[in-house]
């Protein structure tokens, strides 16, 4: 049984690679271009994984990944955050944070060696 993962980005290229990359891993990709529908979404899709743009058009995922990591049924789905202008070392310390995080421009090793390292844990 594959993976299932949730990739939330606003910007559809960046959604695309990952989807790409992932599943030629082996991951079964699914993909958000917003940040406002993520908890329904999580809840029927049921992803193993959720890897989250911090600025969604308007959407913090920060909070996102707050509400993700505050649900009961949910607390224990890995989030990777992904930002190009963060600095989110600080931010994983905090109540709420996301599992990793991963800086853009991102390189499709890094991607993949998160990925796994989160279900290797």
């Amino acid at each position: 049984m594959s993976r299932k993962i949730l990739a939330v980005d606003d910007d559809r290229d960046i959604v695309d690679i990952i989807k790409i990359v992932l599943e030629d891993e082996g991951f079964e990709v699914s993909t958000l271009t917003n940040g406002r529908n993520v908890l329904n979404v999580i809840s029927s899709l049921k992803p193993d994984l959720v890897l989250l743009d911090v600025m969604l058009g308007g959407v913090d995922g920060r909070d996102i990944c707050k509400a993700i990591k505050s649900h009961s049924l949910f607390k224990n789905i890995p989030v990777v955050m992904i930002s190009a202008s963060h600095n989110l070392q600080s931010f994983l310390q905090l109540p709420g944070s996301p599992n990793d995080f991963l800086s853009k421009p991102f390189d499709i090793d890094s991607l993949v060696r998160k990925v796994k390292a989160q279900f290797a844990a």
